[in-house]
């Protein structure tokens, strides 16, 4: 397979910039990183990271930052021209660049297994079946950055991690019978991991908290809570407080609903010896 890089974050040459015009209005306003930060809701290290060039000004903090410091619509336009340098739209940098920082990710899914959890071959599967079709460049691009993604699993220092999938996912004929198999010892393997909780909704359960759809919890550093959504419609970060608590009472809910991890673990053992 031709390797391909992985998305990355937005040109550091042009977050750098932004970041020196965000410290230029703070100065202005005569405020410190701290009452910036306190103002925004915020980690001071939060603001002292863009500042710096070392994290990329998201849209809506650009958008509070700019009330606050009334730089009259300056730092949200100076997001959203901010160079493309991939293939990858705005909306999946951001939750790529979260992922890789998150200290706790908790995950619901109801159509296929999660991305971090994925094999190769499985990858491919599901982006084969994409409808408008994925042209085989888009595909090695896509299947190096998911797997790219997957790093976070065994790093030094990995998150706290949470998934939750309805079990008809695990009976779904994606590709071919082995590619299944290997999924599912795929899947056996990744739920002894320590940092994984990785448990089923299964298909007798009389209550379901999860029908609107897959969504995912974000604990970053700085512990801002986020959550990310996906429809058919497309894909949506939420980071309005109270919104992230629904999505985030829906999943505690989830999880009384699901068999426990070790029940899980049983019932991918039990798929695994009827293959």
């Amino acid at each position: 397979m031709s390797a391909r890089r992985p998305p990355r974050p937005k040109n550091l040459t042009s977050m750098k910039m932004l970041g020196k015009q965000l410290g230029a209005a703070r100065r202005a306003a005569g405020l410190t990183q701290s009452a910036l930060a306190e103002l925004a809701r915020v980690d001071e290290e939060t603001i002292a990271s863009i500042e710096q060039g070392r994290r990329a000004l998201k849209p809506d903090l650009a958008t509070a930052l700019d009330e606050i410091l009334q730089t009259k619509g300056t730092l949200p336009a100076g997001v959203a021209n901010l160079p493309e340098i991939d293939q990858f739209p705005m909306w999946a940098e951001l939750y790529m660049e979260h992922e890789r920082e998150a200290i706790a990710l908790s995950w619901y899914d109801n159509a296929v297994v999660p991305g971090l959890l994925q094999t190769e071959a499985y990858v491919r599967a599901v982006l084969r079946n994409r409808v408008p079709a994925y042209d085989e460049d888009e595909i090695e691009t896509s299947t190096a950055a998911r797997l790219k993604r997957q790093e976070i699993l065994h790093r030094r220092n990995p998150p706290t991690l949470s998934f939750i999938v309805w079990e008809p996912v695990l009976h779904m004929r994606i590709g071919e019978p082995e590619v299944r198999r290997e999924q599912l010892r795929h899947l056996r393997s990744v739920a002894e991991l320590p940092c994984v909780a990785l448990q089923f909704l299964p298909l007798s359960s009389p209550c379901h908290a999860g029908m609107d759809g897959p969504f995912t919890l974000l604990e970053t550093p700085d512990h801002q809570h986020l959550a990310y959504t996906e429809s058919q419609r497309g894909s949506q970060w939420v980071s309005d407080a109270d919104e992230v608590s629904r999505l985030a009472r829906k999943y505690a809910m989830l999880r009384t609903q699901a068999l426990t991890t070790q029940d899980s673990g049983d019932l991918l053992d039990r798929l695994l010896g009827e293959q």
